[in-house]
């Protein structure tokens, strides 16, 4: 059976078990059918359910706390967890983005992520959590992500370490759910990853908050349409989120790039022209999407609304082609066309971006001119 933390905070853990073999019945997620009594142990508290999962609360924030899950008397997993902190000026995680496709590509990723979490975690310098940019589950081996056996070697398995820690806040992509396969991949992507909703709002500690958003076509019922127009509930949602006060930094998530050089996918600006003049106008520093299997960085200037634009869409999935003609036209400062994951490091005023690629591969940035450029990418906060 699979244990894996589902969410977390300075005082709550989410952690979740199950089977990920269901095909005609949910095994693994916050609907998951019960396995029987389940006994939690965690810090100085011993939790028994019947469910599938449990919120352990009262904890202490930024406190490591070893747990163990077992069912029916046998222990089925155990791992360490670390509370968020409460208060911070500092704070590390990981991106990555169109990934869940079972290729050799993912699970060289998929090591590299876990060799660096143990290395940051051994320095003191823990990752908090994996921020998705969306395509989770990807139908090219078993039939997609509709049923929870597509998900054992697409999700749980390759990722298994870092789930035992921490989780994937993850936004969705056209590839989790009808607008690019089966309907039925919308609702299981939201169990299994425990999304609140297909668009929200978190905040790590008093210094940073993410709003994720739904960019795609997938419906829950009826033909494809967009969830992301103007004067539509997401977007009178966004309008509210965006008119409280921010934190020291505000980071917008979504799948589908607003700046885009490609080769495959071209930017998603003018369908998503209300939301980035929102942007601007309401302190968000950056934005992460995916979507274009490479990794792109934009211009910081005024045709992006001095934002920081990441495209990190190649976590298993990967576009041949070159952009270099494209990049200026469509603001793009450079980009690298590898496999890989983003390690974030926020501190104080300065965010910096590391890219990460296999074991055998660095990533090269290279700008339109084929120049090497600096890494990690610094993006200072305006605001602060």
């Amino acid at each position: 059976m699979r244990v894996y933390v589902a969410d977390l905070g300075a005082n709550t853990v989410t952690l979740a078990w199950g089977r990920a073999d269901g095909s005609s019945e949910n095994t693994i997620g916050r609907g998951a059918k019960s396995y029987g009594e389940a006994t939690v142990h965690i810090g100085n508290q011993t939790i028994r359910t019947k469910a599938s999962w449990t919120q352990v609360t009262n904890l202490e924030p930024d406190k490591k706390y070893p747990y163990t899950v077992e069912v029916g008397g046998q222990k089925i997993g155990e791992g360490t967890v670390r509370t968020w902190q409460d208060k911070s000026q500092a704070f590390t995680f990981f991106v990555i983005g169109d990934f869940g496709n079972a290729s050799r590509a993912q699970y060289a990723i998929a090591r590299r992520m876990e060799e660096e979490y143990k290395k940051l975690e051994s320095s003191g310098e823990p990752v908090r959590f994996v921020l998705s940019m969306g395509d989770n589950i990807y139908g090219k081996i078993s039939s997609g992500g509709a049923r929870d056996r597509d998900w054992e070697a697409k999700f749980f398995l390759p990722y298994e370490y870092i789930l035992k820690s921490v989780p994937f806040k993850a936004v969705l992509g056209n590839h989790d759910g009808n607008e690019s396969e089966s309907r039925a991949d919308l609702a299981v992507c939201l169990d299994n990853l425990f999304m609140p909703d297909r668009w929200y709002r978190f905040t790590y500690a008093n210094f940073a908050e993410f709003i994720a958003l739904d960019s795609t076509t997938n419906t829950e019922s009826g033909p494809t349409s967009p969830a992301y127009t103007d004067g539509g509930k997401q977007s009178t949602w966004l309008k509210a989120a965006l008119a409280a006060p921010p934190l020291p930094w505000r980071l917008a998530v979504l799948h589908h790039p607003m700046f885009s050089a490609g080769p495959g996918h071209s930017n998603a600006l003018e369908k998503l022209r209300h939301w980035f003049d929102l942007f601007k106008n309401t302190h968000v520093q950056a934005v992460f999407s995916g979507h274009e299997h490479n990794l792109q960085f934009s211009e910081r200037n005024a045709n992006t609304g001095n934002m920081q634009f990441i495209l990190s869409g190649s976590g298993g999935e990967l576009r041949s082609g070159s952009v270099r003609k494209r990049m200026k036209a469509a603001s793009i400062r450079s980009w690298a066309n590898q496999n890989q994951f983003l390690i974030v490091r926020i501190r104080e005023g300065e965010m910096t971006i590391q890219p990460v690629g296999t074991t055998t591969q660095s990533v090269l940035l290279r700008d339109e001119n084929s120049r090497a450029v600096e890494q990690p990418v610094r993006v200072k906060n305006l605001q602060h």
